[in-house]
């Protein structure tokens, strides 16, 4: 890579490693993992970044990698035999603004998890990552329709969901 490319490519490091990373938490990823998966897809980006650098829209084309990257590491042995720690056991005791931020976060990320996979990958890159239904259908590589279709069941889904009703001190009827 030239000297001028490789300055291209480290300000696209720079500015996307925060919102990929934070795709990764929200797509189910924990955080040591979502940072892995993120140098991962960048590490793709730069041996194949003259297809990355010319796709017609590039923040679709990484984030398509991403999901790509996720999968790849959901299909290992290590993942399939992985144990989980309680998730009641991130409960922490409330006290504070650092603890109302942790609740919530703690929330979001609970109520994520009750979507299916593909509502779950609409709403975080939709509302998360800020794409458009447009490129959230070319990651996904489903039509506009399937996006509007997949993300009003899972706000619906999402609505009634206890962890967040919580929250809004709101009560399910």
């Amino acid at each position: 890579m030239d000297p001028e490319t490789e300055a291209v490519y480290a300000d696209y490091v720079e500015q996307s490693w925060p919102t990929l990373v934070r795709a990764a938490i929200f797509l189910g990823a924990r955080p040591h993992e979502a940072e892995d998966l993120a140098q991962t897809t960048l590490v793709r980006c730069y041996t194949g970044w003259d297809r990355v650098n010319s796709a017609e829209n590039r923040e679709a084309y990484v984030y398509r990698m991403l999901l790509n990257c996720l999968r790849d590491t959901r299909r290992t042995r290590w993942w399939k035999d992985r144990q989980y720690d309680d998730p009641r056991a991130l409960d922490r005791p409330a006290g504070g603004d650092a603890a109302e931020r942790v609740a919530v976060a703690d929330a979001v990320h609970r109520a994520l998890g009750t979507l299916t996979k593909p509502n779950r990958d609409v709403v975080v890159l939709r509302y998360f990552v800020q794409l458009t239904e447009k490129q959230t259908a070319e990651v996904l590589g489903v039509p506009a329709g399937t996006v509007k279709s997949r993300l009003s069941r899972a706000l619906a889904h999402l609505a009634a969901n206890d962890h967040l009703l919580d929250l809004s001190g709101g009560s399910k009827k």
